[in-house]
């Protein structure tokens, strides 16, 4: 199996409606998100590829024009915009345009990450 990995990021805030009342989540907060989308493949292009880097520049504009610098909670109108929602959000996207997307992984700090991997 061949595996690539590509990494992007933005700064956005968020908070988590549905928690208990004094949660420190709950307050408008906001992170420099690094997502992380892998492919993978039993199989090369002609070219030796799963799938040519230059062609996931396309994820990088949908998170500078959707998400860079927004509130998740009005981008996606949903009261609790987790990382962990947030990564098969964005790994939905991504399988739609490449069937070899594998997982997504998303940290919001550097000591913490979700992945959604089917």
């Amino acid at each position: 199996m061949y595996r690539i990995g590509k990494e992007f990021h933005f700064s956005a805030s968020h908070n988590l409606r549905d928690l208990p009342e004094g949660h420190p989540c709950t307050r408008v907060h906001g992170h420099n998100y690094v997502v992380t989308l892998e492919l993978a493949s039993e199989e090369l292009d002609a070219t030796g590829f799963i799938v040519d880097f230059k062609e996931l520049n396309a994820l990088r504009d949908w998170i500078d024009d959707t998400l860079d610098h927004r509130h998740l909670n009005d981008v996606f109108d949903h009261p609790n915009v987790t990382t962990e929602w947030l990564s098969k959000v964005i790994y939905d996207w991504c399988k739609e345009r490449w069937h070899q997307t594998s997982a997504v992984k998303i940290q919001e700090t550097p000591k913490l990450w979700a992945e959604y991997r089917p």
